[in-house]
């Protein structure tokens, strides 16, 4: 793939890295960027030895969501939106929450819109101390969008969620992280090699345990407790049948460090 791309892809030990490269845009997604991003995403998974993947953005921002000049109206008309949610957005988000591997956001500049929401849907976000989140709909009179108002609510709670949404003002990284918002911020020079030292973990760890770990945790905030301790019970069987506990048990029997490299399945 050319670096003139609108995704760069790099293939590492263990994982996959996605740059979203229209860095004079700050990463915006136009119509290529959103299919370059679905091909990336499904190679990826279709990948046995892809254990984990990691998502950044190039130059001086993460991504600011749609590009809306990729969009404009004729004079006189209307834009009704609504279709890229539907063709591109929503199944990505869906997607990502999905991966049977860990999704790590390498957060490097402004997360804008549904850039900042895409970065949510990760499992862990790093974000560099620069970084800012923006829930910027408000400003044009729009909602919201790829999962922004189910994240909100149970990150940060009701009221931050009303604040964040309604105001649009910009969350810096170290109050996000603070809030509930993001695993961790870290400085900007280390949060290449933050990033990059989470994935290799990932790359050798029990990547089938993680997948129902991801599971669970996505299944927990429409379950009643006596749902989830059953989806728990059901989810802890599955476990206990995968190669990857019978290393881990074999290794912690004979005081060892597991071996979890490999495939996935």
């Amino acid at each position: 793939m050319t670096t003139d791309s609108p995704i760069l892809i790099e293939q590492r030990a263990g994982y996959r890295v996605i740059t979203l490269n229209r860095p004079d845009k700050l990463n915006a997604f136009n119509e290529a960027m959103h299919q370059a991003m679905r091909k990336g995403v499904e190679d990826a998974e279709a990948d046995e030895s892809c254990r984990a993947l990691l998502l950044t953005g190039a130059g001086r921002g993460f991504c600011t969501g749609q590009d809306l000049s990729d969009r404009l109206a004729k004079p006189g008309e209307s834009v009704v939106l609504g279709g890229a949610q539907e063709a591109y957005y929503n199944p990505l988000v869906r997607r990502l929450r999905s991966l049977p591997f860990p999704v790590v956001a390498a957060v490097n500049g402004v997360a804008a819109g549904a850039g900042a929401n895409i970065a949510l849907a990760c499992d862990i976000v790093l974000a560099a101390r620069s970084a800012n989140f923006i829930q910027s709909f408000a400003r044009v009179g729009l909602v919201p969008d790829s999962g922004g108002t189910w994240f909100l609510p149970r990150l940060v709670g009701d009221a931050r969620a009303h604040g964040l949404a309604l105001l649009a003002e910009p969350l810096p990284a170290e109050k996000a992280e603070q809030w509930g918002l993001i695993w961790k911020c870290v400085d900007d020079a280390a949060l290449a090699s933050e990033a990059q030292k989470l994935c290799e973990h990932f790359a050798r760890a029990p990547t089938q345990g993680l997948a129902l770990i991801k599971r669970a945790l996505n299944a927990s905030a429409d379950n009643s407790l006596d749902a989830q301790l059953d989806l728990e019970r059901d989810l802890q069987r599955t476990a206990s049948l995968t190669p990857d506990y019978a290393e881990g048990l074999r290794a912690f029997i004979e005081k060892r460090k597991a071996n979890f490299t490999g495939r996935r399945k």
